[in-house]
């Protein structure tokens, strides 16, 4: 995906460090926030992984490290709830002013009650999205065990989270217990997903249900299986990231995501294709379509998508049922349905009496293809014919050059 580097004021000036994913072609359908959860930062894997299956359906995704986190600036020892729905706040000012106002809100754990609670501020926003998400901002002195008597007593204390030292505050458990969830969810009109794991030892599922009875209609629930609370598992960030993607479109204005994606004229048709360090999943962009290629499991992928191979398949196969029914519809013949079926294969040279090359291996693509309707065999024939015309054949055919360059990174 294409990452940017930004970063926004927060309400006392100081700069909150953040990430813009973008759709390789730079032209989403429309904005989100996402808010992560408790002490985390925007750069956890999982954050990470939900955001690019967003922005890998054209969702642009903004994810910042709240005050005092990350590379944010400020002391997060003096940040309460309140001050994390202000940074929200000025994460979708932000977007307004220099893109476009956020029409999704996710948020992750204590940032799932978060986006909740300061979405009432953010008018932009047409749908809401919570994974793992306390109901109420409170739960969290649960999870803090004894630690919150310390804090009580003491006024402060220095908790261990996720390997590292953070010092908490009782103005923040004092701010936590002030959020009434009922309040706002009650005053909501947004649409609601509530993402949430049976399995989730941290935030109980319970609280998912809290959430789902309390918030107004339109409001859906998905679960996320046997996922853990951080969602730890690639596979079940990636799910989230594409089920909230999916959900969010329903919500979004047909005319907005209509002007907001621009096709290219045909003359431009750029096509982009990222992998990453791990495995060999490729996401794919065409002509604003996104698609997803990979290899089998025995040759080192995770069998998330086609091959390379099958989708030069793919293009062979479309392109000569494509030019089937446009021959069949000038000519006026009841040709209802072409069907092909390709497979492909290594052969020696030496077998194949047909190919100039003599040596070596050549690659053999196999083409059976089917007929439906009232066709006489003379029209059968024909259309046979013509399937050697499609001009993809032609392409895989004949003489190609590739020409390949080295672009540096911007």
């Amino acid at each position: 995906m294409n990452t940017k580097k930004v970063s926004f004021p927060n309400s006392r000036g100081e700069q909150l460090a953040a990430r813009l994913e973008l759709p390789d072609d730079e032209q989403p359908i429309a904005y989100a926030i996402f808010a992560h959860c408790f002490t985390c930062t925007k750069n956890l894997k999982a954050v990470v992984n939900i955001t690019r299956a967003m922005s890998s359906k054209r969702i642009a995704v903004l994810r910042f490290d709240f005050t005092g986190l990350g590379e944010s600036e400020g002391d997060f020892s003096r940040t309460t709830f309140s001050s994390e729905l202000s940074d929200l706040v000025s994460a979708a000012r932000f977007l307004e002013q220099e893109y476009a106002a956020p029409k999704i809100l996710v948020g992750h754990s204590l940032g799932g009650a978060a986006v909740l609670a300061a979405a009432g501020e953010i008018p932009s926003a047409q749908g809401i999205a919570t994974i793992a998400a306390p109901f109420t901002p409170a739960h969290l002195r649960q999870l803090l065990g004894e630690s919150a008597q310390q804090i009580e007593r003491e006024g402060e204390a220095t908790v261990h989270l996720g390997g590292s030292d953070f010092t908490i505050r009782k103005s923040l458990l004092d701010d936590l217990e002030a959020h009434r969830p009922e309040e706002f969810l009650d005053r909501l009109e947004a649409a609601i997903l509530v993402m949430h794991s049976p399995a989730d030892r941290i935030v109980g599922i319970d609280n998912a249900s809290r959430i789902f009875e309390a918030a107004r209609f339109p409001k859906s629930f998905i679960s996320l299986g046997e996922a853990d609370h951080l969602l730890t598992d690639p596979a079940d960030s990636r799910y989230a990231g594409e089920v909230i993607a999916t959900w969010a479109s329903r919500y979004l204005p047909p005319a907005e995501n209509a002007q907001a994606v621009q096709r290219r004229e045909p003359a431009d048709n750029r096509l982009t294709a990222r992998t990453a360090a791990q495995g060999f999943r490729t996401e794919i962009f065409a002509n604003g379509f996104s698609m997803v290629a990979d290899e089998p499991l025995q040759y080192g992928g995770s069998n998330e998508g086609p091959s390379p191979y099958e989708y030069v398949m793919a293009g062979l196969g479309a392109c000569t049922t494509m030019t089937l029914q446009m021959y069949a519809r000038q000519k006026g013949w009841p040709l209802r349905d072409a069907l092909v079926r390709l497979s492909h294969h290594k052969i020696h040279a030496e077998d194949c009496r047909e190919c100039e090359t003599r040596e070596g291996r050549i690659d053999m693509f196999s083409r059976e293809i089917e007929l439906f309707g009232e066709l006489d065999e003379s029209q059968r024939q024909r259309l046979l014919e013509i399937a050697e015309k499609c001009p993809v054949h032609r392409t895989l055919s004949g003489e190609i050059r590739i020409d390949t360059r080295l672009r540096e990174n911007g």
